[in-house]
C-alpha cells in the first residue's frame, strides 16, 4: 500500500486510542465490518472517501487533517490554481484533488475527481451521510445510485442523497474528470 495510506492509517490509528476506542466499537460505530476496519487502519486497503469523511465526523477533525497531518488554516478565502489542491490517494481507482484544502470549517468537500477506465472491474458501492452534486468535466461515467443506472456525459449533473449505496465507472477508453461537492 502506498506510504499516504500507511500515514493516513496511522491517524486514525492515534485518534482511536487516544479516544480510548476498541476496534469494534470504531467498525460499529463507522458502520463497515470489524475485518475491513482493520485493514483500513493498518493501511492494508485503500480507503473510500466515505470512511474518512466518517472518521472525521466521529472524532470532529477536519478531513484534510485525517489526510495531510496539517489542520487548514484559512478563514476568508481559498484560493486553488489549475492543476493543484490536495491529491487525496486513498483509493485505487480513484483520484481526488480537494480543491478547499487549507479552508477550515468548511460546510463542503469541493472535490475534482478522475476515475480511470477499468470496465473489468466490479463496482463497489460505498455510501456516506449528506448529498452530492458531481458535474461531468470530459468522459462517460456510469453511476449506479441504489436501483438507478444512469450513464453521464461532459456537461451533465447529478445530484443525489450519499446515503444510499452509489458506486462510479469510466466507461469507454478515456478517463472520466468531474467536480464533486460532498455535502456532509
Amino acid at each position: 500500500m502506498s506510504d499516504t495510506v500507511k500515514q493516513i492509517a496511522m491517524r486514525i490509528l492515534d485518534l482511536r486510542e487516544i479516544s480510548d476506542y476498541t476496534v469494534e466499537e470504531m467498525a460499529q460505530a463507522l458502520n463497515v465490518p470489524v475485518e475491513e476496519y482493520e485493514k483500513y487502519e493498518s493501511g492494508e486497503a485503500d480507503m473510500p472517501i466515505s470512511f474518512l469523511v466518517k472518521v472525521g465526523e466521529m472524532f470532529n477533525v477536519d478531513m484534510m487533517e485525517l489526510l495531510t497531518g496539517e489542520a487548514p488554516r484559512l478563514s476568508v478565502l481559498s484560493v486553488t490554481r489549475k492543476g493543484k489542491g490536495t491529491e487525496i490517494d486513498c483509493h485505487d481507482q480513484y483520484v481526488y484533488r480537494n480543491l478547499a484544502y487549507n479552508f477550515d470549517n468548511r460546510r463542503i468537500e469541493p472535490m475534482y475527481v478522475t476515475i480511470q477506465p477499468d470496465e473489468n472491474k466490479n463496482l463497489a458501492t460505498n455510501s456516506h451521510d449528506g448529498q452530492e452534486f458531481d458535474y461531468i468535466l470530459s468522459g462517460q461515467l456510469r453511476l449506479v445510485v441504489g436501483k438507478h443506472d444512469i450513464i453521464l456525459n461532459p456537461g451533465d449533473s447529478v445530484y443525489y442523497d450519499s446515503r444510499a449505496p452509489h458506486a462510479m465507472q469510466a466507461i469507454g477508453e478515456e478517463p472520466v474528470q468531474f467536480l464533486a461537492i460532498v455535502i456532509p
